[in-house]
């Protein structure tokens, strides 16, 4: 893989540079730029698979300089050290992140996500962009899946649950499709246990929206809108029942 750093940080820049050396054998670099107009002709010089950028730089931040090469198509892998919240807003829109001071088995597994991922698109980016720059930091109502042919965004509204899958997750949804994504339920949980979502099962994530019935018995389970009988686990029942103040 082709690869261009862009960071206004030389330090930042010469270590990444090292650790890809020393630990990501398939990636050539072929440009570092610590400025980011000098990094915009880089990368339409070079048309690289993938780009490590840093957001907040001087001249142009981040997101200016993927305006300014939208015609290039690569994968993105955003280098930053924004806090909590803005972390989960890059989940939340499936864009790649390492967070500074990058840790070596991140950058070896970010390059790898990238090797398996289609090119980051600009609805991705866009969808970043305005949970990064809103005006309050509300979780955003939309999460982007990815998936074999691209990305798709969902309202969380019509995910009814999600099923664990060993390292991957099956989200289900109230039209009847589903998406089978390569994160494991547990990032899953992360994500969106602030939501109205909540774990039952050690296989299943349920947005608490969608529950039809509760019908109790030696095999405690659930009935979705779906019809589909979810069971529930010993140790989360009592939780469940106290999120609707069971009379």
């Amino acid at each position: 893989m082709r690869a261009i750093i862009i960071d206004d940080e030389p330090n930042a820049v010469g270590l990444l540079a090292l650790r890809l050396s020393q630990h990501c054998p398939q990636v050539e670099l072929v440009a570092s730029c610590t400025n980011s107009h000098k990094g915009v002709q880089a990368i339409l010089d070079y048309q690289p698979d993938v780009v490590f950028l840093d957001i907040e730089m001087p001249q142009m931040n981040g997101f200016q300089v993927l305006e300014a090469v939208s015609g290039v198509s690569f994968s993105l892998v955003f280098v930053t050290a924004y806090d909590k919240f803005a972390l989960k807003a890059f989940r939340y829109s499936a864009v790649d992140y390492l967070l500074k001071p990058i840790d070596t088995q991140e950058l070896i597994q970010a390059v790898n996500r990238v090797e398996k991922q289609k090119k980051t698109t600009p609805e991705q980016v866009d969808h970043l962009k305005q949970q990064l720059h809103g005006t309050t930091k509300q979780l955003p109502d939309k999460i982007a899946l990815p998936y074999q042919n691209g990305v798709t965004f969902v309202d969380l509204k019509d995910i009814i649950y999600c099923e664990s899958d060993d390292n991957y997750t099956k989200f289900y949804l109230i039209d009847g499709q589903h998406y089978l994504v390569t994160k494991p339920l547990r990032d899953i949980q992360e994500l969106l246990e602030d939501r109205d979502f909540q774990r039952i099962h050690r296989q299943f994530f349920i947005n608490l929206n969608h529950i039809k019935k509760f019908v109790r018995g030696e095999g405690n389970y659930l009935i979705m809108v779906n019809q589909q009988s979810i069971p529930v686990s010993r140790g989360q029942k009592d939780r469940l029942l106290e999120r609707f103040g069971w009379l």
